[in-house]
């Protein structure tokens, strides 16, 4: 019927109006906008700067404060619903909290990605690095179980939510006004910072749907 309707208004001279790509942003509490106003989180932050970029964009906020690979991998299947075009996945951060074996942390990450893939939807998987007292081993492995992902399921690759912040020291001690009190989640100036710096990847993300 859609094609039908689709295919009467080109007969007719009538323009098409474009629908916005939907993009699911399936994370943790970093996604979620944890401690901050709605208007000053991660995703509605996001929208914004893809919109003023010029994407016609709309962005689902899949985040839950506290959820681990584990949880986003038993969401992802009704996070991924048919109007889904594409997914940020953000995870990890409360893996490192918990010492999960960063095995188990990949296999929950390549089934989201897997999950996608079946969806036949894009994703921008973004990196997290563990802390050096977890030791070296298990350190490159953690780390290195998002690039590696990333390029195996032709996923677009973010090294790191803080990345904008790599060259300001160890998160969150330098990071001042960029930093909550709680001294692991941004503040909305922090968020502003961190959008800014991944937007490009973003629309990266989008330009794989044409």
């Amino acid at each position: 019927m859609r094609n039908i309707i689709a295919a009467a208004f080109v007969a007719f001279g009538a323009p098409l109006a474009a629908e916005p790509v939907t993009i699911a942003a399936l994370g943790d509490s970093l996604t979620q906008g944890f401690g901050l106003p709605e208007a000053q989180g991660f995703v509605p932050q996001m929208e914004a700067w893809l919109i003023e970029a010029g994407a016609e964009v709309e962005l689902i906020n899949a985040g839950v404060s506290g959820d681990t690979t584990q949880g986003g991998l038993s969401r992802v299947g009704w996070t991924l619903t048919p109007d889904v075009d594409a997914m940020i996945v953000t995870l990890g951060g409360n893996d490192l909290l918990r010492g999960i074996d960063p095995a188990l942390s990949r296999a929950n990450i390549e089934g989201i990605l897997q999950a996608a893939s079946e969806a036949q939807v894009a994703v921008l998987l973004v990196g997290m690095q563990a802390p050096g007292n977890y030791g070296p081993e298990y350190k490159d492995a953690f780390d290195g179980l998002y690039p590696e992902l990333a390029e195996r399921y032709g996923a677009v690759f973010y090294d790191s939510f803080f990345a904008v912040f790599a060259d300001q020291g160890d998160v969150p001690a330098q990071l001042g006004e960029f930093i909550q009190p709680d001294g692991i989640h941004p503040s909305a100036k922090g968020v502003e910072a961190i959008v800014g710096h991944m937007g490009p990847s973003v629309l990266e993300l989008i330009e794989t749907l044409d």
